[in-house]
């Protein structure tokens, strides 16, 4: 049976309040992000401690951390030394919160990803290697705004190194804001299924005039069958995690900077209210699903 979890700052740069809410809600991981208005991967020893102690005092474990490592320009030696930087730093964390699992990504989409294919094989052959050394796994998010932007082109980056550490982390959400995104459930959902090693939980709509893809609240979208999805994962059976990613708020429209470097405080600003109301919509449709927690 898969648990659930939340991306911390979907809720409150407060990693306190987040513990709070997941508490109240009986949900028993979290997904670090940006935590004190800080990406956890910059978070100090004293901070991490402080993290672990309230991650104990709420009963909580650490299943991935979110980080934005190789969200940066394909080509460029410096982004490219520093993220190796991101990603180090981000699987000490990992290490000491308990996590199996770091959130990645293939560089800012420039061309289609068939264009560049072998570069971007090339870039990952050293993040593999310090993924082997910590015996932590590399989660490759679908993501519009870069080179795997579906889950088709996920799964075969994924199959091409056919690794252990090397694994997918799905997100139908993203699916629709891709260009050349297919139905999420279940077309893509059965591409990227056999690597699949972690979930984020979010919705989309397409505007009828414009195309142009936008966040809602789970369950509104309409094109993300999610009662289809969480009875393929009991049946499967995913014994992993759906983290939920909001990224819809309930006054404002996050900008397209915002949606695709999340985090600090603006991000946050609203993000309680929004993640309770999404909550309460995935925990109806999961329990209609058969899903007992």
């Amino acid at each position: 049976m898969f648990r659930l979890s939340v991306i911390s700052d979907e809720i409150s740069q407060d990693f306190e309040r987040v513990c709070q809410v997941l508490s109240e809600y009986g949900i028993s991981s979290v997904e670090p992000r940006s935590v004190w208005d800080k990406g956890a991967h910059d978070l100090s020893a004293d901070e991490i401690a402080r993290l672990k102690s309230l991650m104990v005092a709420h009963g909580l474990t650490c299943c991935s951390i979110a980080s934005p490592f190789l969200k940066c320009d394909m080509g460029d030696a410096e982004q490219y030394k520093a993220h190796l930087g991101i990603l180090a730093r981000s699987l000490r964390v990992a290490h000491e919160l308990g996590a199996p699992l770091i959130r990645v990504f293939v560089f800012w989409r420039t061309a289609p990803a068939r264009d560049v294919w072998q570069q971007l094989l090339d870039a990952y052959e050293e993040p593999i290697r310090m993924a082997e050394q910590a015996g932590i796994a590399l989660g490759l998010e679908n993501e519009a705004s870069t080179h795997l932007a579906t889950a088709g082109e996920t799964a075969d980056f994924c199959a091409h190194f056919s690794h252990p550490l090397v694994r997918a982390v799905w997100d139908p959400g993203n699916e629709v804001f891709a260009d050349e995104g297919i139905l999420p459930v279940p077309d893509a959902f059965e591409l990227i299924k056999p690597w699949m090693i972690h979930m984020h939980v979010k919705d989309a709509v397409r505007d009828a005039t414009t195309g142009e893809p936008r966040c809602v609240p789970i369950g509104d979208g309409g094109i993300i069958d999610y009662p289809a999805q969480f009875k393929a994962l009991l049946e499967m059976p995913y014994e992993g995690v759906c983290s939920l990613e909001t990224h819809w708020r309930p006054q404002e429209k996050l900008d397209e900077e915002l949606l695709n470097r999340p985090g600090g405080s603006a991000f946050s600003a609203t993000g309680e209210v929004a993640s309770r109301i999404c909550l309460d919509k995935m925990l109806a449709l999961l329990t209609s699903a058969g899903w007992r927690g």
